[in-house]
C-alpha cells in the first residue's frame, strides 16, 4: 500500500512542480525548455533499443561522460538515451551527444509518466548514475524487463538513514535493481543494508577523468602573468562565498580565485565580491589573460582543469558548509592541492585517501582553510610535494570506467 500512497503524493504536486520549475527558469531558463518531457510527454518519435544513461546534474553527467567514453571505446556504434534533471547537466550532457543519440528530461516519479517515458524509448538498459532510485521508475522497469542498474553508486550515512526510514517505499525501489556496482565497499554495505544487490566495488569513475591538455596548459600559462600566490575557491556553494570574502579580509599578497558551483549564481557571486569592497575582474571578460583585480571570478562551464592549473591550492566548495563536498579528484589529477573543510560525506573515502596520500589537508573552519592554503602556497617545496601526491593519488585509483563499461555491456548482450 505504500508505493501507491507515495504515488498519490506525487501526482497531487503536479501543480507545485510546475511552479518551481517556471520560478527556477527565471534564472535558468533551460527548465522552460521541453517542460511537458517532465511529465513523460514527448513531440518526436524515438528508436527502441538505445541505452539509457540518467544522469541527474552536473557532477553526475561529468561521470557518465567518463563511461560512455569508455562503452564507445568497446561499441563504437553504441546509440544512447540520455536523460537529466537539472538545466545544467542537460546542457553538460548535450557535448556528449552523436548522430543517432537522443536526450530528454527524465519524468518526474508518476506511475503515467513512468510509464509513457518507457513506451515511448523503449530502452534495452537503464543505468543509473550514483543515487538517483526512484520506487515507481524502479517498478515499472522491473515489470517491462528493462534491466536498471546503479553505477558509480554511494550511499551516505545520511542517505542510508532516511531509505531504512521509509524502509517500506525504499527497499523495494532497491531490490528492483538488476545490480549495483558501488564506489567503496562502505557504500556497498550501504546499498546492501536497504536491499541492493551489491553486484561489484569498482572505485569512483572520476578517478578515469582525464584533464583537458589544453585547458591544463592554459592555466599554467596564465599563472606564469602572476606576480602573487593564487588560492582558488572551487565549486563554491550558497552561503560559503560570503564567508570566504570574510575570512580572506586582511590577507595580503595572494590573488584570490573565485569559481562557484553553480552557473546561475555568477551574476549573484560578483556583486558580493563588490559588496565585500574587492574589485573583480570575470573570466568572461577577459582578453587572452586575466585582468588585474582583487578576485578572478571563473564564470564559465568546462573549465575547472584551467582555473586548477591557475591556481596553487584549492579550497573545496560545499565542504565548509554542510553539503557534503565537491568533487576533489579532478583537482588531484590537474595537480592542485586541496584543502577541505569538515563536511566531505559526499566523497568520505576519496577524501580519507586524498589526506593519507598528503594530498589534500582538512580545516575545520573557513578561516583555518584560508590560513592553511595561504601558508601552503607560502612554502612551494611543501605546495610541489602536495601537487606530485595528488598526482599519483589519481592515477592510483584509476579503473572504474573499463569495468563499470564491462559489465553494462554484457548485461546488455543478456
Amino acid at each position: 500500500m505504500i508505493r501507491p500512497l507515495y504515488s498519490l503524493l506525487v501526482i497531487g504536486a503536479q501543480p507545485l512542480l510546475r511552479r518551481k520549475l517556471r520560478r527556477r527558469g527565471v534564472a535558468e531558463p533551460g527548465y522552460l525548455e521541453h517542460v511537458e518531457e517532465r511529465f513523460g510527454r514527448y513531440q518526436h518519435a524515438a528508436q527502441s533499443g538505445r541505452l539509457w544513461i540518467h544522469a541527474v546534474s552536473l557532477g553526475e553527467t561529468r561521470a557518465a561522460a567518463i563511461l560512455l567514453e569508455a562503452l564507445r571505446r568497446a561499441q563504437p556504434d553504441l546509440r544512447v538515451l540520455l536523460t537529466h534533471g537539472t538545466a545544467t547537466g542537460r546542457a553538460e550532457g548535450r557535448r556528449l551527444l552523436r548522430e543517432g543519440d537522443a536526450q530528454a528530461w527524465l519524468p518526474w516519479d508518476t506511475p503515467q509518466a513512468v510509464q509513457r517515458f518507457l513506451a515511448h524509448f523503449r530502452p534495452s538498459c537503464g543505468v543509473l548514475m550514483e543515487t538517483e532510485v526512484w520506487p515507481n521508475l524502479a517498478a515499472a522497469c522491473l515489470a517491462r524487463g528493462v534491466p536498471l542498474v546503479l553505477a558509480n553508486a554511494r550511499l551516505s550515512p545520511k542517505s542510508m538513514a532516511q531509505a531504512r526510514r521509509f524502509s517500506r517505499l525504499a527497499r523495494p525501489a532497491y531490490g528492483a535493481l538488476r545490480a549495483v556496482w558501488a564506489q567503496t565497499e562502505d557504500d556497498a554495505r550501504r546499498l546492501a543494508s536497504v536491499g541492493a544487490s551489491v553486484q561489484g566495488v569498482f572505485g569512483n569513475l572520476k578517478f578515469d577523468a582525464a584533464p583537458d591538455p589544453l585547458l591544463l596548459q592554459m592555466g599554467r600559462d596564465w599563472r606564469s602573468t602572476s606576480t602573487r600566490p593564487v588560492v582558488m575557491f572551487a565549486s563554491s556553494r550558497e552561503g560559503e562565498e560570503v564567508e570566504f570574502l570574510r575570512a580572506i579580509a586582511g590577507v595580503q599578497g595572494i590573488q584570490w580565485l573565485l569559481v562557484p558551483r553553480h552557473p546561475q549564481r555568477f551574476d549573484e557571486v560578483a556583486g558580493l565580491v563588490a559588496q565585500a569592497g574587492r574589485s573583480v575582474s570575470r573570466r568572461g571578460a577577459w582578453d587572452g589573460v586575466p585582468e588585474p583585480a582583487d578576485v578572478w571570478l571563473g564564470d564559465s562551464l568546462g573549465e575547472m582543469p584551467l582555473y586548477y592549473a591557475l591556481a596553487d591550492a584549492a579550497l573545496l566548495g560545499g565542504s565548509f558548509a554542510p553539503l557534503g563536498g565537491q568533487n576533489l579528484i579532478e583537482a588531484a589529477a590537474c595537480g592542485c592541492p586541496v584543502v577541505m573543510g569538515p563536511h566531505t560525506f559526499n566523497f568520505s573515502e576519496a577524501a580519507e585517501l586524498a589526506l593519507q596520500a598528503g594530498a589534500a589537508r582538512r580545516a575545520g573552519t573557513m578561516g583555518e582553510g584560508v590560513r592553511t592554503a595561504v601558508e601552503l602556497v607560502r612554502d612551494p617545496p611543501a605546495r610541489t610535494a602536495a601537487a606530485r601526491a595528488g598526482e599519483r593519488f589519481a592515477a592510483a585509483h584509476r579503473g572504474a570506467a573499463a569495468k563499470t563499461a564491462q559489465a553494462v555491456l554484457a548485461l546488455i548482450e543478456r
